[in-house]
């Protein structure tokens, strides 16, 4: 009788369990950027009830744009999209019993760029947003950065540091990629510095910070990848603009751009010349220890270093639209450039035997060139399949002079002088071949697979003439070097994606083969003779990503990456860089990868005026590539070794808030703790290994960017920024601080607009280490000269005036403003 209660009692479970689901249905639909028509990631999608109005549940769209929000009941609703930097759509649908699953299709998003004529108020683009796998910075509306270079733009990306000797590290870490428009364009560690201080701010469109990439992204760098993009505009029509600027310095800047697109053909022109003044001082205070680390003997170094140097830097594109399915671009841009140095470096030291005073001159002359250009074919299978093939090449050559010039006095009043000049003509060129192949099988699942090789070649040869006296100065022997580095990495990645209701899942594997080859060639030694080192291996990375959407607007992701560092060219180089008698420099050539495992947990929620992002992450690091220092007699020494193991773990924190109608804050705060294991590492020509304690410590920075838009057209910007002490090996480097202006005022409907900033107002960002080892301890700072003004004048051209309609909507749209006032 029981087990009859029971299956009666079950029957009518199952029966109440589907009429209450044959009373609820669903809504689907995409979401679509009006302009580019690409698919927008990580939109907040909302239903509330249309008769009272309110808020019940929401998702958010997955990488393909495609959101779903199941268990909806019988009724009429209002269905929201809204994400930040564009306007918000709403639609209007119904469930019902003859029309459960509800699909709205495309919705299309504009982005949210107003321009006010009446009332000459004018809105800008937001400056941050979300995207499922990265961070996303337009930096057309950065007033504080108005005819800078890309290196000073970002300064001012969150996250990012960039120090004086222009080295861009993220979260703390300088193991970053940098690309330009996707792909790595020629840029390596060991020339980027000097190519993103002389590429335009203005020729910059975006910047997108991936911290923790897929398998179908390049593993090199263990913190993630910079992708700059540079401008090309594709709307209907032609249109331009044209810029001219100064500086206090005497540096200054001009760059033009034109864009037109129809139909059939898409093409884009950008050119910049950019000249560029600037000074820095540093100083170093060493004291020499005996074996019970006593003070025995000081040596004091102050320098001054001027530079100034122009660049040229143009790009071009060519899109054909050869059928609705096939397409075929080509693209390319260049830089030419050079730059002028001169330091100055005073000495004061009581070694014995050694001098008492001294002063070094150096003077540096340097040009470069190259670029790159890409071709790319692609093939629509279908609206949800397709392939995309690229071939891309790289040069970049840079010939260098340098003289240095010494005049030492010792005691008894005797005088030591010497002379030097140093030849170097370095030149590196790379090929990309990339495939690439999408097939979205539904609305949910995708999958994504493709191959990439890269083939590089550096060479860099260094001439050396030495003597008392420029007149006397003959050919060195032991200062030549004939230095080459090939590499070439082939990779194949497959990634599967998909969504469950509100649970996503990303699975990706990537796989690489490496083999490298340098060789370092003395005076008289031939390609015949000499013996290279080689070095190849296979490696695997996986990735793993998951995501969980919870009602009103709350989104949680979980991922797993496996990341390398290959060593740069410069480290690996054994020759010994001997200009600077006291300060001898050379790489190691048996140096490692680093492998880094990577874990993140990231929490966004959106509310209508307010977006915060909070991420959370944990890095381990095998092998891990330091600068050492060592003392040999009065000389010190510096290699890099793969010395230790690292790990860190910190939480990042991004909230964009708009307080009032008119002013909005961009704050990012980054705390992080940082591990290096102790070591102990004995190099080749030591007398006793080079030891370091475990060391740690706790960090942070923060960076907050305030934006007011005011009435008569005019628009404010303050950026400001702060590193708390940070450990590198050997030692730790002190805090700093920054802090940066902009105001941009619009004339004549928005055709003209005059930038003024100033940048490090305060001139407080410095560098200063304190380091120590076997037999010394070293304080050292670093600063560049701050508070330089800038002035921007820009001239709009083409079709870019908003319709008549559009005007009077945003105007009635930013009526409040002017009650603010």
């Amino acid at each position: 009788m029981n087990r009859v209660k029971e299956a009666v009692l079950a029957i009518l479970f199952m029966l109440f369990t589907l009429s209450t689901f044959a009373q609820t249905g669903s809504v689907k639909g995409k979401i679509i950027d009006a302009k580019t028509k690409k698919p927008l990631e990580f939109v907040n999608v909302s239903i509330r009830a249309i008769e009272t109005q309110k808020p019940l549940t929401g998702t958010v769209s997955d990488s393909t744009g495609v959101f779903r929000i199941n268990r909806v009941k019988n009724g009429t609703y209002i269905l929201s999209a809204s994400f930040i930097g564009y306007k918000s759509v709403e639609k209007e649908f119904t469930i019902s019993p003859t029309a459960r699953n509800v699909n709205v299709k495309n919705i299309l998003l504009e982005e949210d760029n107003q321009v006010i004529d009446e009332i000459k108020v004018v809105g800008q683009r937001a400056q941050m947003r979300f995207e499922i796998d990265k961070k996303v910075f337009d930096v057309e509306s950065n007033i504080s950065q108005a005819g800078g270079s890309a290196s000073e733009l970002l300064e001012n990306i969150p996250s990012i540091e960039v120090d004086n000797e222009g080295e861009i590290s993220l979260r703390g870490n300088s193991s970053v990629t940098i690309w330009i428009n996707g792909k790595a364009s020629g840029l390596s560690a060991d020339n980027q510095a000097q190519i993103l201080e002389q590429i335009p701010a203005e020729s910059i469109e975006r910047i997108e910070l991936i911290t923790n990439p897929s398998a179908k992204f390049s593993p090199e760098g263990t913190s993630g990848i910079i992708n700059i993009i540079l401008k090309k505009n594709r709307k209907a029509g032609y249109y331009g603009s044209f810029q001219i600027g100064a500086d206090i310095l005497g540096g200054y800047n001009t760059s033009g751009s034109i864009n037109y697109s129809s139909g059939k053909i898409e093409s884009y022109l950008n050119i910049g010349y950019r000249q560029r003044k600037s000074g820095s001082k540093d100083y170093s205070d060493r004291i020499n220890l005996d074996d019970q680390g006593n003070p025995v003997s000081y040596l004091n170094q102050n320098g001054r270093r001027d530079r100034k140097g122009g660049a040229l830097f143009t790009g071009v594109g060519l899109t054909f639209h050869l059928t609705q399915t096939d397409h075929i671009g080509i693209e390319g841009f260049g830089h030419f450039g050079n730059r002028n140095s001169n330091n100055t470096i005073r000495y004061e030291s009581d070694v014995p035997g050694s001098f008492s005073s001294s002063e070094r001159i150096s003077n540096s002359d340097n040009s470069s060139k190259g670029g790159n250009v890409n071709l790319d074919y692609k093939h629509e299978f279908s609206e949800k399949s397709n392939i995309i093939a690229r071939a891309s090449w790289d040069l970049w050559v840079s010939d260098g002079t340098s003289t240095y010039k010494q005049h030492s006095l010792y005691q008894q009043n005797k005088e030591i002088s010497s002379w030097q000049k140093q030849e170097s003509d370095n030149r590196s060129q790379s090929w990309e071949f990339q495939a690439d192949y999408v097939n979205q099988f539904s609305e949910e699942s995708k999958l994504e697979t493709g191959y990439k090789g890269t083939l590089s070649r550096q060479k860099s040869p260094v001439e050396t003439y030495s003597g008392e006296t420029e007149t006397t100065a003959v050919f060195d022997e032991l200062l030549y070097n004939k230095y080459s580095y090939n590499r070439n990495i082939q990779a194949l990645y497959v990634t599967f994606s998909t969504k469950v209701n509100s649970f996503g899942l990303q699975l990706g594997l990537r796989g690489e083969y490496t083999d490298t080859e340098t060789k370092s060639l003395g005076y008289e030694r031939t390609e015949a003779t000499a013996h290279p080192y080689k070095d190849n291996y296979f490696s695997l990375f996986p990735s793993l990503f998951l995501s969980y959407s919870l009602p009103q607007n709350h989104e949680i992701q979980v991922n797993y990456t496996r990341r390398i560092s290959r060593p740069r060219g410069w480290q690996l180089n054994p020759f010994m860089d001997m200009t600077d008698s006291l300060n001898i420099s050379f790489g190691n050539p048996y140096l490692s990868p680093e492998y880094s495992n990577s874990f993140e947990l990231n929490y966004i929620k959106t509310w209508e005026k307010h977006t915060l992002s909070v991420s959370t992450y944990y890095r381990n690091t095998d092998n891990v590539i330091q600068r050492i220092r060592y003392r040999e007699g009065d000389v010190m020494k510096s290699t890099s070794a793969n010395i230790t193991q690292s790990s860190s773990a910190g939480a990042e924190i991004v909230a964009k808030n708009k307080l009032l109608k008119f002013l909005d804050f961009t704050t990012t705060l980054n705390f992080y703790y940082n591990e290096l294991e102790g070591f102990s590492y004995l190099p080749a020509d030591a007398d006793a290994p080079v030891t370091g304690e475990r060391d740690d410590n706790f960090s942070w920075t923060g960076k907050i960017i305030a934006n007011a838009i005011l009435p008569h057209a005019i628009s404010l910007q303050a950026t400001g920024s702060y590193n708390s002490k940070q450990i590198i090996a050997q030692g730790h480097r002190e805090a700093n601080y920054r802090l940066d202006l902009g105001a941009r005022k619009f004339f004549f409907d928005r055709k003209i607009n005059l930038s003024i900033s100033v940048q490090d107002i305060l001139n407080s960002r410095n560098w200063h280490s304190i380091t120590s080892g076997n037999g010394f301890k070293q304080d050292s700072d670093s600063w560049r000269k701050g508070g330089v003004f800038r002035f921007t004048l820009s001239y709009n051209f083409g079709n870019m005036k908003a319709s008549k309609q559009k005007q009077q909507r945003t105007s009635e749209g930013m009526n409040n403003i002017i009650e603010e006032f």
